[in-house]
C-alpha cells in the first residue's frame, strides 16, 4: 500500500497542477496541501526515521523561504511558491532536491522562452486555429507550474522515497 501511494500521489499531483496552471493559470491550494499531508503520512511506513522525515521537512522550509521572498518581490505567483514547497518535502535535503530545483530552473527558462515566442506570433497562432488556450498567448505570467510538473517527473525516481518504495517491490 506505501509503494502505491508513493508510486501514484506524487506524480499524479504534479501533473494535476501542471495541467491546471496550463488551462486556468492557477494551481489549486488543495494539490500542494495533498503533496504534504500525504509525505507526512506516508514517510514514516515508508521506513524514514525521524531524522529524515526532519531533514525532508527543512528542505521544505528551506525552498518556502527561498519562494516567499520570490513571491514578495513580485518574480513568483503563489500557487507556484506552494507546490515547489510541497514537491521538495517528497525530495528532502539530497542532491535529488538540487536535480529536481536544477531541471526546474531550466524548463522554466525554456518555457518562457517558448511563450515570449509564441506571444509575439499570437496573431499569427490565434488565426490558424491552433487549440492554444488564449490566456498563454496574451497573459503576462508564465504557468511555471508546468515546468514544476516536468521537472518532478524527471528527478522524482531519484527520490529517497521513491528508492525506498522501489526496493520494497523486491
Amino acid at each position: 500500500m506505501t509503494e502505491a501511494v508513493i508510486f501514484v500521489v506524487f506524480p499524479l499531483c504534479l501533473a494535476i497542477a501542471a495541467l491546471s496552471d496550463m488551462f486556468t493559470m492557477t494551481i489549486p491550494n488543495r494539490v500542494s496541501a495533498i503533496l504534504l499531508a500525504s509525505f507526512v503520512l506516508v514517510a514514516p511506513m515508508a521506513g524514514l526515521g525521524l531524522t529524515e522525515i526532519g531533514l525532508h521537512l527543512a528542505a521544505g522550509f528551506l525552498v518556502f523561504a527561498v519562494c516567499f521572498a520570490l513571491f514578495a518581490m513580485n518574480v513568483m505567483g503563489g500557487g507556484d511558491a506552494k507546490l515547489l514547497t510541497a514537491s521538495a518535502v517528497w525530495f528532502g535535503m539530497n542532491f535529488s532536491l538540487v536535480s529536481f530545483l536544477i531541471q526546474v530552473a531550466y524548463l522554466g527558462g525554456i518555457l518562457t522562452l517558448v511563450l515570449v515566442m509564441m506571444r509575439s506570433k499570437s496573431n499569427s497562432i490565434l488565426a490558424s486555429g491552433l487549440p492554444v488556450p488564449d490566456h498563454l498567448l496574451v497573459a503576462k505570467k508564465v504557468p511555471y507550474g508546468i515546468a514544476i510538473g516536468i521537472a518532478g517527473f524527471l528527478a522524482y525516481p531519484s527520490s529517497p522515497l521513491m528508492i525506498a518504495a522501489l526496493g520494497g517491490l523486491r
